[in-house]
Formats: structure tokens, C-alpha cells, sequence
């Protein structure tokens, strides 16, 4: 991320950035310290932390010198009062995904996820979303992330026909999960008769993985995520400057440290003002158009993806400005 960030400084004209990079030791107290150290050299902007947990202890250590905070977070707790958060908002995901999953027929979305802070944050997002989109909200079923084989929970998604298969309660069923977990729980779904045969599978940002693209039980699954077309340019400077493929993460740090430099460039000085940091217009980035909202929370252009063959495919475009969202 602070290779990005370094790359974002040069490549804005006119900045009058500069970067005093300091690592939290990933801990809060470490943030803190951190945080008190570059402001005490006069820095007048927040890039990171990346925690919940770092990011909250940063804050009354900016608010005292009222110093705005671009954070990497996605606790939507901690936005407002100064705290931006630039992380990619799964309730952002799910809305965008649920809307389109609408617009293509689906009626009525289930829900199977782990039981923890994400998969219940994810399972109130679908219940708003829903809500929104005027569609039903089918069985909403949580299992022990521990349990390796949730197959409970699988046969409380329908009922069973007559040759004992699941018959799922919906058109759409969310799988908010990824990696290792996702691919082992659709293979017990497909063992149950539940598959892209049968219902839309919708996932989280979890699912911006390329690692699971070539995957043959998700072909046709959807997920709202930044347009990868966007990040193509990018990641090739990246690899030809550092050697290395960058980490999802790492355009999150360039889009905010290009956000500041840009800033930086006013023509009386740097100006990290609200009024500036909330342009109604947003800003272009890495990873689509964006903008910061009042209340902390940033507000992203996603595209909705298809897993297609070995790669994906754009089923709906990122929107080009924040007029037509």
C-alpha cells in the first residue's frame, strides 16, 4: 500500500504532498503513536490506518488538531466527524448487486452465510436491499464458520424433494464467504441440488478474487465490485516499477493518496477543507469514480461481475458519474 501511495504522489501534477509514512506496528496504540508523531511534524492529513481498531485510536488524536482522516476501514462505525472511510462498503455491495439480480428476474433472494460480525453484517444489508428493491427475502440461515460441512444448514435453505434434493426457497441465494470456505460450501450445495442450475448465486467484494474465477460451481455468479478494466493500467505500472503484482488493497492507497496530492495542488495552497474533500462530483480513481460523503462514508461507482469461463465478465457498467446512480 505505501508502494502505491509513493506512486500516486508522482504521478499527480503539480503536488505539493509530501508523504511521512509511519507503520502502526498493526496495533492501536501503535496507530496512535504514530499518528501523534506526524502531526506533530505538521502533517495536516490522515492516510490509513487500516484497522477498525487502529483507525479508532487515531481519531481523538486528529480530532484535537482537526485533521481529517482518509481511512482504509470498513466499520461504518467509525465514519463521520472528520473519518473518511475509503474501504469498499459491503452494504454498497450487496445494494448494487441486489438491484441488478432485480432488474434480471429475481424475485426473491435466500441467504447462507457464517456466523460472524461480517455474515450478519452482509445478512442486514440483503434485508435492506430487498426492502428497497420491493423482491422477498427468503430463509436467512447461519452457520458455525468452524463447521467445515454445514450441510444443517444447507437443508434449512428448502425442503426436500422426492429424490431428496434441496429445493431452495428462492430464485438467488447470497453467499457473503470466499476462498476455501465458498468453494467447499457450493460444492455441498451442488452435492444437495442446489447450483447455478437452480438459483443466481450473489456474492460480496469476498469474491473479487481471481483465484476464483476459473471455479466451475460459481460460473454465472454476480458480485458488485470496481470495474477490473479500470485497474489494468495500473497494475501494470505497478508491476514494472516494484517487481511484484500489487495487493487487492493497494489501489485503495493510491486513490487516496492521489485524492490528497490533488488537493495539494490548489492554487492557494493545500486545501484538505470539507467543503473540498465533499465535491459533489467525486473524483476519479483507480477503481471507478468516488466521493465522500458528510457522514464519513465514501460512495463508490461498482460494476456487477459474471464469473464467465476463466475470468469475468461485466453484466452492468460502472456508472461514469454520480448523476446517473
Amino acid at each position: 500500500m505505501l508502494d502505491a501511495a509513493q506512486m500516486a504522489l508522482f504521478d499527480i501534477k503539480g503536488s505539493r504532498l509530501t508523504l511521512l509514512p509511519r507503520d502502526t506496528g498493526g496495533t492501536p496504540e501503535g496507530a496512535a503513536t504514530a499518528a501523534r508523531e506526524t502531526l506533530d511534524q505538521g502533517a495536516s492529513i490522515v492516510i490509513g490506518p487500516l484497522t477498525a481498531g487502529e483507525v479508532q485510536a487515531v481519531q481523538p488524536v486528529a480530532a484535537e488538531r482537526s485533521v481529517p482522516i482518509l481511512a482504509f476501514s470498513t466499520a461504518a462505525g467509525l465514519a463521520g466527524n472528520g473519518t473518511y472511510l475509503f474501504g469498499f462498503l459491503p452494504d454498497e455491495e450487496v445494494r448494487r448487486v441486489v438491484a441488478v439480480a432485480h432488474e434480471k428476474g429475481v424475485q426473491r433472494i435466500a441467504f447462507l452465510g457464517p456466523s460472524t460480525a461480517y455474515g450478519h453484517l452482509i445478512a442486514d444489508s440483503l434485508k435492506n436491499a430487498v426492502t428497497e428493491q420491493k423482491i422477498d427475502l427468503g430463509p436467512v440461515i447461519f452457520f458455525d464458520p468452524a463447521t467445515p460441512q454445514p450441510l444443517d444448514a444447507i437443508r434449512r435453505l428448502g425442503s426436500a424433494g422426492p429424490d431428496g434434493k434441496i429445493q431452495l426457497d428462492g430464485d438467488a441465494l447470497m453467499l457473503p464467504m470466499g476462498g476455501a470456505q465458498l468453494k467447499s460450501v457450493t460444492q455441498l450445495l451442488q452435492t444437495n441440488g442446489i447450483d447455478a442450475a437452480h438459483a443466481h448465486f450473489l456474492g460480496t467484494g469476498l469474491w473479487d478474487d481471481p483465484t476464483l474465477a476459473g471455479e466451475p460451481l460459481l460460473q454465472g455468479g454476480w458480485y458488485a465490485a470496481p470495474d477490473p478494466s479500470g485497474r489494468a493500467d495500473f497494475e501494470r505500472r505497478f508491476r514494472s516499477l516494484y517487481g511484484y503484482a500489487p495487493p487487492r488493497l493497494s489501489s485503495l492507497a493510491y486513490d487516496a493518496t492521489a485524492l490528497a496530492a490533488a488537493l495539494s495542488a490548489a492554487p492557494n495552497g493545500a486545501d484538505f477543507s470539507t467543503t473540498a474533500l465533499l465535491n459533489p462530483n467525486g473524483f476519479l480513481g483507480v477503481d471507478g469514480i468516488f466521493r465522500l460523503r458528510e457522514d464519513g462514508r465514501g460512495e463508490r461507482g461498482l460494476a456487477v461481475l459474471e464469473f464467465h469461463g476463466t475470468g469475468v465478465t461485466v453484466v452492468s457498467p460502472a456508472p461514469q458519474t454520480f448523476g446517473t446512480t
